[in-house]
């Protein structure tokens, strides 16, 4: 594991989850679920459907709050109104795009743009990054999920997180576009953050992560013989 060595001498965590459930419409999806993220690590989550994989992200975006349980993403408490700080260093590639529909692609990555600081033209490099500088004036909702999937990338590309956190995202690139997640992923672990990718697919996580866990009723084990 390639981790940031802190102070003390040990990897440097980016979050920690300790005794963890959460419900979802009052049924338990996670229970008694321990983790711990080092900055530099990448994580990939493998898990049935309906396992949580989906969930445990949303509670490490600290977009959910465990029922009970602790933990803290990026030294917020989760609960705390202090993850609003950290949500800002976090991104998140869900199941569906984090694009406006009506919008062209170049007015998608403006706007973030815009919302995280950043010059225009930042927007407009990252979409060429991602190979979509020939389709920045495509309409989102007019382009294929692959496509979208790049954009998302590019939107990762803009926001630098110091957490990255994909969710099946290899689903709908074309084969030409797989290595653009591991590109993007390495950028993120260079300045120190770390990743979490849920995959049905073992396959794809080869050579990405550091290491496998497979979430088994509602905890998370370790995958034997994992990279």
């Amino acid at each position: 594991m390639a981790g940031v060595v802190g102070s003390t001498g040990a990897p440097a965590e980016v979050a920690r989850l300790e005794d963890v459930a959460v419900a979802v419409h009052r049924t338990p999806v996670l229970l008694g679920l321990d983790l711990r993220l080092a900055a530099g690590e990448v994580l990939g989550v493998l898990g049935a459907n309906g396992s949580g994989k989906t969930t445990l992200l949303q509670v490490l975006a600290t977009l959910v709050v465990p029922s009970t349980g602790r933990g803290q993403v990026l030294g917020s408490e989760l609960g705390t109104p202090g993850t609003a700080a950290a949500r800002r260093r976090i991104a998140l590639v869900g199941h569906l795009p984090a694009l406006y529909g009506p919008l062209t692609l170049a007015e998608n990555l403006r706007f973030v743009a815009r919302l995280t600081g950043r010059d225009e033209q930042a927007a407009d490099g990252a979409l060429a990054a991602v190979g979509l500088d020939g389709a920045a004036g495509r309409r989102a909702e007019s382009c294929s999920q692959g496509m979208q999937r790049r954009a998302d990338l590019a939107r990762v590309l803009l926001a630098d997180p110091s957490l990255l956190l994909l969710d099946e995202v290899h689903a709908g690139l074309d084969r030409e576009a797989v290595p653009l997640v591991d590109w993007v992923v390495a950028r993120v672990r260079a300045r120190g953050g770390a990743a979490v990718l849920v995959s049905h697919e073992p396959d794809r996580l080869t050579g990405v992560v550091d290491r496998l866990v497979r979430i088994v009723d509602g905890a998370v084990v370790p995958v034997a013989d994992s990279p």
